[in-house]
């Protein structure tokens, strides 16, 4: 007997009375428990909770198909194959409209689904979920149950994969995975969805560059990548020769080899190894014509002086823009162990500039980290007999400051982005939590972990009770002359 109720809804609680007595479950839910006893008594207040064998029960009823009144035949679209399930009208309409509005429109005991073969072969447990309220789920199941809960209007389900997919970003899978779940969001419309996969792509792209995700991405996911300055890799150059495998494998059209070439920055590649590309890159040999003026303009920046060159082109664009580089000569890691503590500090060296005339100038800088650190516009410097306080409090929060051990002339012309980087354990592997970028005109950033619960020994900030940290200072060079010659 099929329940169908047009016009105003009665409860979801009380469709469930009428489903379970009908089937013969004496004990019966109410609020999601097999019984759920509420008595004021003298001496207290007493709640009885059996969800669980409420939950078993409303499983066995889907398995074994008692009281069964609809039959959904599941067909896989382009194949013969066909799954069959005994279900129940009452639990299809109070989970999904969709199911509600096939069911008031069939005057038949059965409804035919056509489903894709990936949505078909999860199709059990989707209906499952509908029972259960609950699934286990893996990697390569998101999106295929994603779509059926967009489908049939199962809305928390929908929600539920949504952060699943978003919380499961760096787990591993054999032939990756993120991609196609930043296709598939593209696809939707998810934007939230995007964002996070392009993000976790951009954070951990000298990782991605390994895997055999790379060979998997879309045109339109590498250009952009490759217009990113918030990559983070090795170099430059390690992006170059990438870019050359990604190219072999995929064989894209000329004018997308083209576009992809151009977006490399090439003032960001030491000029030696510009030359031997030149002469010994395949990929760059039969375009060179397609990039001859970036390379001309790679080595006219990187043989003169940066206030020289200010003079007449344009050094705020991006060939001579850094991304996140994490080879020696801009930044170091840092590991701070027992981050709660105390105050740490330690010295790196990073080169002036990108450009070859800088190359062999120094800078060499100081960190310190603080665990609680007051900002200064509420620090008291100094006490009663005019001693200097200690400026860490336990109400503070931690912070840390970037800063240039020495000046010179040489900076004239150049600023500096200070980037850290929060590198964190996540299902089992190492993968970068977050970034925090602050300039010259600041040592800090406001929001340095501002988010982090560092005194709990499990945090997910910290790996093995350490923080990871990589700083990255990046040369920004900036006209001095607005009127160019």
């Amino acid at each position: 007997m099929a329940y169908s109720f047009k016009g105003g809804r009665m409860s979801t609680q009380f469709y469930l009375v009428i489903l379970l007595v009908g089937l013969g479950v004496h004990s019966v839910a109410v609020g999601g428990a097999a019984i759920r006893q509420e008595m004021n008594l003298e001496n207290g207040f007493t709640t009885l909770n059996h969800s669980m064998a409420l939950l078993q029960r409303m499983e066995s009823l889907l398995i074994q198909g008692n009281g069964s009144d609809v039959t959904l035949r599941v067909r896989t679209i382009s194949t013969d194959e066909m799954k069959v399930i005994q279900a129940h009208s009452l639990v299809l309409t109070l989970q999904s409209d969709v199911f509600d509005e096939m069911l008031q429109n069939n005057n038949n005991s059965f409804l035919v689904l056509r489903e894709p073969q990936d949505c078909a072969a999860v199709f059990d447990k989707f209906i499952r979920y509908l029972y259960c309220g609950d699934i286990a789920v893996r990697l390569d199941q998101a999106i295929p149950l994603h779509k059926l809960a967009s489908k049939y209007h199962v809305w928390s389900l929908q929600q539920g994969l949504t952060r699943y997919m978003t919380q499961h970003l760096s787990s591993d899978s054999p032939a990756g995975h993120v991609v196609g779940w930043y296709q598939y969001a593209m696809q939707i419309g998810d934007v939230s969805l995007r964002d996070s996969c392009l993000q976790y792509l951009s954070w951990n792209l000298s990782s991605v560059l390994q895997s055999a995700e790379w060979s998997s991405i879309s045109d339109e996911l590498l250009m952009s990548l490759l217009q990113r300055s918030d990559l983070i890799l090795y170099s430059e150059l390690d992006l170059y020769e990438a870019l050359e495998n990604w190219i072999e494998q995929n064989q894209p059209e000329s004018t997308m080899v083209e576009n992809a070439l151009r977006a490399i920055r090439y003032g960001m590649i030491p000029p030696q190894h510009l030359f031997r590309l030149q002469k010994q890159s395949p990929l760059m040999i039969k375009y060179y014509e397609s990039i001859r003026d970036l390379l001309f303009l790679a080595f006219q920046f990187h043989s003169a002086s940066p206030i020289q060159l200010a003079k007449y082109f344009d050094v705020n664009c991006s060939i001579f823009t850094p991304r996140n580089y994490l080879s020696s000569s801009w930044g170091a890691p840092w590991v701070i162990n027992n981050p709660t503590r105390d105050d740490r500090s330690f010295s790196f060296q990073t080169q002036l500039g990108p450009s070859g005339h800088d190359s062999s100038k120094r800078v060499t800088w100081n960190a310190l980290f603080s665990p609680r650190w007051l900002p200064l516009s509420v620090r008291s410097g100094y006490g009663e007999h005019g001693a200097l306080q200690s400026t860490r409090t336990e109400h503070g929060r931690p912070r840390i400051i970037v800063t240039p051990a020495t000046s010179s002339p040489d900076f004239a012309g150049v600023s500096f982005q200070k980037t850290v980087i929060v590198s964190a354990r996540q299902q089992g592997k190492m993968v970068v939590r977050h970034v925090y970028n602050f300039h010259q005109s600041t040592e800090e950033s406001g929001d340095f972990l501002v988010e982090a619960d560092l005194q709990r020994r499990g945090s997910e900030y910290l790996i093995d009770n350490s923080l990871f940290l990589h700083v990255i200072v990046k040369p920004l060079y900036h006209s001095l002359i607005v009127s160019k010659k």
